[in-house]
């Protein structure tokens, strides 16, 4: 037994030295090349003639671009998740005419003047001439981020942090076709690409609100919904929406649309017409401002597929005075129209209308603002609108302010934080979004 023992032993040494010895001569052999790899989109047998000691170290070494890339793409995706989902029914009306010095060789809109008076008599007893910036600005209240320029990148980086901390999916940036601009601004249709850039970056949507250029008819209206799509509508910050036809279409909201007469308007937007937009390429929704009552009509026989009431003053015109809202949405279900109305957290523009204190409305530390967010889901509306993200001019902003004290005398949001109406604006989101749920169901 202890014969049969020893004799296993030693024949496991050997066995043992025997494929020592193997593995040492087979190495020795072998060219010291990387292990082969299966991996999908690796090749099998690569062509050892190509792997200079320059393309071996770039093989080897990560890359470090890709690398911050995939680092700052992590910093968005864990800042994105602190911010409550975007609701694309909820739009914020936004400027972009602000400039500065450092972005713009010169203040715009800041050092907006004071408009005189119509009568004459009137316009002797207040202040003219213009605001001079940085101090002293066109508006009532001060922003967080001082006398900021639109294209400034960290300026609208804040702003669309400051959009999805309030909720909000779609701003409606105030638009005029390029190389023009309002009376007291430069054109803004070259800040849109980076604008467009940035919101996609924090999935908020661009609609475009087409202010009243000089000239504007149903003609040069056509051209520039052209323009608008063929440059912007595929990118994918570009806000469409699926009507209820299934059509997935841009929406446009027109100011001012009463300008131009509904028989024009309906050259361009009624099926029948031999020059209608509808059924082309560049067909879209087109949202008409709702302001007297007898616009109405005037809607209708225009072919526009809905209507908006933008004013934040309550009882300023038919279509802004809340206790109207409920017969107007009647009245668009009746005629196969959307319903937008326009909500503010309140309205002062006597920094540039010294003389219009009776269209004042008080902030009453946010009461306001949610008594006309309440009125607007009363009327179960299509979209709600917000006037507006950031026209400091007539002091309906929900962007952040700050108390500042100097040459002129300005409010704020005191004694609540800057961020009030953006936290207001979020609560109603939330609301808004579970009543059109039950709605729906």
């Amino acid at each position: 037994m202890a014969r049969f023992r020893r004799k296993t032993c030693i024949t496991l040494v050997v066995l043992v030295l025997l494929v020592l010895i193997v593995t040492v001569v087979l190495k020795a052999l072998t060219p010291e090349d990387p292990p082969l790899s299966s991996a999908v989109g690796v090749e099998l047998f690569p062509d050892k003639k190509s792997h200079s000691p320059i393309n071996e170290e770039h093989n080897n070494t990560p890359d470090r671009s890709k690398m911050g890339e995939s680092d700052q793409l992590d910093k968005l995706h864990a800042a994105l998740s602190k911010f409550p989902p975007p609701n694309y029914y909820l739009h914020a009306f936004y400027y972009a005419w602000y400039g500065n010095p450092k972005f713009d060789d010169k203040y715009i809109h800041w050092n907006h003047p004071q408009l005189p008076h119509w009568d004459l008599k009137v316009a002797q007893g207040y202040p003219q001439g213009r605001h001079v910036p940085p101090d002293d600005i066109g508006a009532n209240f001060y922003p967080s981020l001082g006398a900021y320029s639109s294209r400034d990148p960290s300026v609208i980086e804040s702003h669309m942090q400051q959009l999805r901390t309030a909720a909000i999916g779609v701003l409606g940036v105030s638009w005029y076709p390029p190389n023009m601009n309002d009376d007291n601004g430069e054109p803004v249709d070259d800040i849109l690409p980076l604008l467009l850039e940035v919101a996609h970056k924090y999935h908020v949507k661009v609609a475009f609100h087409i202010e009243p250029y000089n000239d504007r008819d149903e003609v040069n209206m056509l051209v520039n919904v052209k323009h608008i799509i063929d440059k912007y509508g595929e990118h994918p910050a570009f806000f469409k929406f699926r009507t209820n036809t299934g059509k997935l279409l841009p929406l446009f909201y027109v100011y001012d649309s009463y300008l131009i007469n509904s028989e024009q308007w309906a050259k361009l937007l009624k099926h029948t017409e031999s020059n209608s937009i509808r059924n082309t390429p560049y067909d879209a929704i087109f949202i008409a401002l709702l302001v007297e009552e007898k616009h109405k009509r005037d809607i209708l026989t225009a072919g526009f597929d809905g209507v908006y009431t933008y004013f934040a003053t309550n009882g300023f015109s038919y279509g802004s005075t809340q206790r109207n809202w409920e017969s107007i949405k009647a009245f668009c279900e009746d005629n196969n129209l959307l319903f937008i109305p326009s909500v503010g957290p309140g309205y002062i523009d006597t920094s540039i209308r010294p003389w219009n204190f009776q269209n004042t409305r008080n902030r009453i530390n946010g009461k306001y603002y949610e008594t006309s967010l309440s009125a607007a889901l009363q009327a179960r509306p299509d979209f709600i609108s917000i006037t507006s993200f950031n026209e400091w001019h007539e002091g309906s902003q929900i962007e952040m302010a700050v108390p500042k004290t100097g040459q002129s005398a300005y409010l704020d949001y005191l004694p609540n934080k800057p961020a009030i109406y953006l936290e207001i604006t979020r609560k109603w989101a939330a609301i808004f979004g579970g009543e059109r749920q039950k709605w729906q169901d």
